[in-house]
């Protein structure tokens, strides 16, 4: 679904990301997989069974000049950029009476800032080739908020509305912006907590299961491909039917 295509992914060392990577390598795409992490150079080595070209990059994506550099670079190497994945977040959960301003900053210049510099860095190739695909990870709690994660929350509805801002603008160039809203899908974070929670969200969703990272990898494979041609400006929930 993806042969000739060159993607950049970040936060690619797990979860998510990791599947995401997976998917595309085993569609025939040549990946720029990126994390702060140095387990993003073994992430590429493994991905590398799919006799695809992977290369890997050490950036923290909330930096905008390294982010200029790296871009660069990428374009350097593969000639284009087809897919852009803006995967990497992290979390800092605290009721808000609690919350410091450093958590409230930190979740905010990671989650959010960081896909304005990796798009700013990839989008002026996407223009030159008047083709490209952007997929932008939100979040469920970006649509429905979540008590203790005002900080993570606002970060995920920013990126709704970057995304769609991104679709209107640069729609006449045929580059195409979504964004993916996972609801709760099973990760290390999510298998650490204790059974009674797990089950009693396996309740609340409709299809009575949590959902896998596969889920929202072949989401964001559909999005990426061609078969989504005339797909700009959404949200596509991956939630089992959760009431948001």
């Amino acid at each position: 679904m993806l042969e000739g295509k060159v993607a950049v992914i970040t936060g690619t060392t797990r979860g998510i990301g990791r599947a995401i990577a997976e998917k595309f390598a085993q569609n025939n795409a040549s990946l720029a997989i990126i994390s702060r992490s140095e387990k993003v150079f073994d992430v590429a080595q493994e991905l590398q069974k799919y006799n695809g070209k992977v290369i890997a990059y050490q950036l923290d994506v909330s930096n905008f000049e390294r982010c200029q550099q790296v871009g660069k670079q990428i374009i350097e190497e593969f000639g284009r950029v087809d897919i852009l994945v803006n995967n990497a977040g992290i979390t800092r959960d605290m009721l808000l009476l609690r919350m410091s301003e450093k958590d409230w900053d930190e979740v905010i210049r990671v989650n959010l800032k960081s896909i304005f510099n990796m798009t700013k860095a990839v989008v002026p190739q996407m223009i030159r080739q008047r083709n490209g695909v952007i997929i932008n990870m939100s979040s469920v709690v970006g649509l429905g908020g979540n008590a203790g994660q005002a900080n993570y929350a606002a970060s995920k509805a920013g990126i709704i509305g970057f995304t769609k801002s991104v679709a209107k603008e640069l729609g006449a160039r045929n580059i195409r912006s979504n964004a993916i809203a996972p609801g709760f899908i099973e990760t290390d974070m999510t298998r650490a907590l204790p059974e009674k929670v797990l089950s009693d969200w396996k309740e609340s969703i409709p299809l009575r299961r949590i959902g896998s990272v596969d889920d929202v990898a072949n989401v964001a494979l559909f999005l990426a491909s061609d078969m989504a041609s005339y797909i700009t400006g959404q949200v596509i929930n991956v939630c089992g039917g959760l009431d948001i």
